[in-house]
């Protein structure tokens, strides 16, 4: 197929095209900039060798380039963008959202001259639509497996006609940079699960392949280091929910901890039995290689760097990987420690009356957070009715729908396991009582975030069943037993809106939930006015940590 210059540079400059010249800042929006709490990101590297802290600067190298791709992904050029902002706060809050668009606020302009962000952000051309995208489709059925793949672009050829464009190539320098710091880092691992799986990711970067990298990262078990990277989450695509965005997460293992986890994952496929809903439902057996751990996180680029940033990892996302191999869950505790610390309770003592304030504790938001991450493995991944796979069924509901699984049926899970015995640190009120205040922390990512939609659809469900009591004061006492019997009924909703694969119905919850009320949005502006970040904001790289970038060496590409 002919890929023209002007293609390819397109593909490069995205949607900043139209807008190489934006005019005046908004300066009504400059108080947002205080939403994000400056946060230190580093870890204790004196157990490491002089070999893995060598490795560390190659992975962070790598993992700076998805913030290049990632920038191309969410809006186009970067350098245009930041040069027309003369505002240093400003152009660091468009660092931070990766474009002109707030992340936390629905993705609204912040900088005048600048429309609504479109749905499909820079992964499509601006102006395509569902129907476009649909009529090509019908007419040329041999482009379906291209254009609905997780690593092309969509993008228009001289002749106007929509064409797919692999990753691999629209990002060849900048995968290729990744692949030769992969390799370099690889011949330093002295871990062969870790070299094999460096070297395997490297060459998926080149091939567009990501299947077999994903194996081998599942078969890593005694890796002090790694690194997640490449084309992963699917939430900035809100078109069609298809194309993965590129990001990077550098981690160290967190050893006494990941083995407090382990028992854990030895229990999915009983969990997965005992799910709250028909037998139909829960056939699928999710794989019993999968694993949990602890990890300081000490590098984010791209994706995962964008808005709210992430907390915990369940990966890999492909769904035949999780079938044979299961999936792994990284729980990322100093990052989940700032949000526990700096966000959660302030919330808590501003929201929650303080009779039920004694139940917020860091051990029930990292075990709510660590099941959220569980329950992403069950459930089911194809449709009962044969209508194929569940994420291509709902399109761009799937994302909101499957966090909302994730959060609900995680609550599920760590009620049977302390009502078992299997859990035993704390009171079960602690679960749950943070659980209710952690809807607080992530309703306020908004609806553009796939976490924030599913935090709203909670909420709005919860309070129809008495889940909780606002007080004439604006603090909330939030009611157990009610709260357990919602949970199991939001969790039967939703797993059987992905098992029907029915979009008109995941289309309509999210319609009449997902949205706030006048009553949370007041309380949540309650929460503004005390100060209270949304979320964080790295101060992190090679120099923070306390290393030396890489020398120049041969390109080996």
């Amino acid at each position: 197929m002919r890929l023209s210059c002007r293609l390819l540079w397109v593909a490069t400059l995205g949607l900043a095209v139209s807008f190489l010249f934006p005019s005046r800042l908004l300066a009504q929006d400059k108080p947002k900039l205080t939403k994000y709490e400056p946060f230190k990101l580093t870890a204790d590297l004196s157990h490491l060798s002089d070999k893995q802290r060598q490795m560390i600067v190659l992975m962070i190298e790598a993992a700076q380039a998805m913030d290049d791709c990632f920038w191309v992904q969410a809006y186009g050029d970067r350098q245009s963008l930041l040069e027309g902002i003369s505002d240093p706060a400003l152009r660091d809050f468009a660092e931070v959202n990766y474009g002109p668009w707030n992340r936390l606020d629905g993705n609204r302009p912040f900088i005048d001259g600048f429309t609504s962000k479109p749905l499909g952000a820079n992964l499509y051309p601006a102006d395509l639509t569902v129907e476009e995208f649909n009529a090509h489709l019908e007419k040329h059925p041999g482009d379906a497996d291209a254009f609905k793949s997780l690593y092309t672009l969509i993008r228009r050829d001289d002749d106007n006609r929509l064409v797919a464009v692999p990753y691999s190539r629209a990002f060849h320098a900048e995968f290729s940079l990744a692949a030769n710091k992969l390799r370099q880092a690889a011949e330093l691992a002295e871990d062969p699960g870790l070299r094999a799986y460096l070297n395997a990711r490297a060459a998926a970067l080149m091939s567009n392949e990501y299947r077999e990298s994903d194996m081998l990262w599942m078969d890593m078990k005694n890796n002090a280091l790694d690194i997640v990277i490449g084309p992963i989450e699917n939430y900035e695509d809100q078109l069609n929910g298809y194309k993965a965005a590129c990001e990077a997460y550098v981690l160290v293992k967190d050893m006494s901890w990941s083995e407090r986890l382990k028992k854990y994952a030895a229990m999915l496929p009983e969990l997965q039995k005992s799910l709250p809903v028909p037998d139909e439902y829960k056939q699928e057996s999710p794989g019993t290689n999968s694993d949990l751990n602890a990890y300081d996180v000490i590098y984010y680029s791209g994706d995962c760097n964008a808005g709210s940033k992430t907390i915990a990892i369940n990966l890999p996302n492909d769904e035949e990987v999780q079938l044979k191999k299961g999936s792994r869950r990284l729980q990322l505790k100093n990052t989940m420690r700032a949000k526990f610390d700096l966000i959660l309770v302030p919330i808590a003592n501003l929201l929650i009356v303080p009779e039920q304030r004694k139940h917020i504790t860091f051990n029930a938001f990292f075990s709510n957070t660590m099941f959220h991450e569980v329950a992403h493995g069950l459930g089911i991944k194809n449709t009962i009715n044969g209508k194929g796979r569940v994420r291509e069924n709902l399109r761009e509901a799937a994302g909101a729908l499957e966090e909302g699984k994730a959060d609900i049926l995680g609550l599920y899970m760590v009620t049977e396991l302390f009502n078992s015995g299997q859990l035993t640190e704390g009171e079960l009120e602690d679960y749950y009582v943070t659980f209710m205040a952690s809807v607080f922390r992530s309703v306020r990512f908004g609806a553009s975030s796939a976490h924030g939609k599913a935090n709203m659809l909670r909420f709005n469900f919860f309070k129809e069943r008495n889940a909780f009591t606002r007080l004439d004061n604006g603090q909330y006492r939030i009611n157990i037993p009610e709260l357990k019997v919602a949970a199991t009924q939001l969790t039967n909703k939703i797993l059987k809106l992905q098992g029907d694969g029915d979009y008109a119905g995941a289309r309509k919850f999210m319609d009449e939930m997902g949205f706030v009320g006048p009553v949370l949005k007041e309380d949540l502006q309650r929460v503004e006015r005390a100060g209270i970040p949304t979320d964080i904001v790295f101060e992190q790289g090679i120099g923070v940590l306390g290393l030396e970038p890489t020398k120049p060496g041969p390109d080996r590409r």
